[in-house]
């Protein structure tokens, strides 16, 4: 039996959004038992996008992003979730898998010592996995999704790599020596969801709470391209992380977001490939085999006779006068945009719901429909 049937459901789902659902709520004998917090959350990704826009207007009197910038890392977020709706998640099926063949011992699932300690556990994993995303090309070249938006908005939270999940697994695989699943499967998921809330502006300092929360001000400087914030602040949940391992910096001067050499693309095929292919085109072109191998696990900035994460001199510099990437649509083109991506988001909410009644080819023939029409949209926020 589980012991999280207690709360009233909205009221639990909000609550998991802060990481705010403590072991009596939140801990389950299978992994069967536990909740879709992800999916059950889409309400509130909506009612605080529509916050933020309301406080950020008071504050600024501007709106915290743009049409073409929001639609596309919503079209990257939908994207990043079409493999689950064919395949069970990665990240589970190998710690099952390692737990049923390898575990060493099995800690109790419903005792709150071990919550805690899946807690820092699968908090310590997405450290290590994210530092080494920014610092492997090979794996920086799906983590650039994230950050390649140049606002700052919840929006933004939502614009995830497709490939990214493909090899974050490996990190979690050491707990499944003795964690339940269950319990890896719940924190696995507050562990994204606390981060949805800490992309924004609006929120300035949160006094004491900076020393061991990963904080909107911590994370603005994880997506700013200023040469202050370049390879800062990796925490998911905690910062201590970032305090111990030298990796924290505090916000400073005013943070310039997105990549340090700009995509300029609002398509998510192409904002997903695009680095790939550059990193096909630089192996081919480095010569000498180490050289090959070092483009594909050194860093992004590495080149022959450099340090392995690049030169720090290097790094453009911001001088408060860069522009985002804005090509000028007609206005008609936005209202349009906007409301053929509304009925695209209802197609695939509706997909989610129905997919066990469906098909596998009526379910691929759906999922190739909302590829293109995401691609559409991108297309024509850039004028082609």
């Amino acid at each position: 039996r589980s012991s999280g049937a207690m709360g009233s459901a909205p009221a639990q789902q909000l609550r998991a959004l802060f990481y705010a659902l403590p072991p009596g709520e939140s801990s389950f004998r299978t992994v069967e038992e536990v909740p879709d917090y992800v999916e059950k959350s889409i309400p509130f990704f909506i009612a605080f996008i529509g916050l933020e826009f309301v406080v950020s207007w008071v504050q600024k009197h501007k709106l915290p992003g743009r049409i073409n910038d929001g639609i596309s890392s919503l079209s990257l977020g939908i994207l990043s979730r079409l493999p689950d709706i064919l395949f069970r998640s990665v990240d589970l099926i190998s710690y099952i898998y390692v737990w049923d063949k390898y575990r060493l011992f099995e800690l109790p699932w419903d005792s709150p010592w071990t919550w805690y300690l899946t807690l820092l556990g699968v908090d310590f994993a997405y450290y290590c996995f994210h530092r080494i995303s920014h610092e492997v090309n090979i794996l920086w070249a799906a983590h650039q999704v994230h950050h390649s938006s140049e606002d700052y908005n919840l929006f933004t939270a939502l614009r995830q790599s497709f490939l990214q999940k493909y090899t974050s697994w490996i990190f979690n695989l050491p707990m499944a020596l003795f964690i339940p699943p269950s319990v890896f499967a719940v924190h696995l998921q507050f562990n994204l969801l606390y981060q949805f809330w800490i992309h924004t502006e609006v929120i300035t300092n949160l006094g004491p709470l900076e020393w061991i929360l990963n904080t909107p001000s911590h994370h603005r400087v994880h997506h700013g391209r200023n040469p202050y914030c370049i390879d800062k602040n990796y925490g998911g949940t905690l910062i201590i992380w970032d305090r111990i391992f030298g990796t924290f910096e505090a916000e400073d001067a005013k943070v310039v977001y997105g990549l340090t050499h700009p995509v300029n693309s609002f398509d998510p095929i192409m904002l997903q490939l695009r680095p790939l292919v550059h990193i096909w085109k630089t192996f081919w072109a480095t010569p000498g085999f180490f050289n090959k191998l070092s483009v594909i696990f050194k860093g992004p900035g590495w080149g022959p006779g450099k340090p392995r994460l690049g030169l720090p001199e290097e790094i453009p510099v911001i001088t408060g006068k860069e522009v985002p990437f804005n090509p000028r649509v007609p206005a008609f083109l936005n209202c349009y945009a906007v409301v053929h991506f509304a009925v695209i988001v209802d197609f695939y909410t509706e997909l989610l719901g129905t997919v066990t009644m469906l098909s596998q080819g009526t379910i691929l023939l759906r999922i190739g429909f909302i590829i293109l029409s995401l691609t559409s949209f991108g297309l024509l926020m850039e004028n082609k």
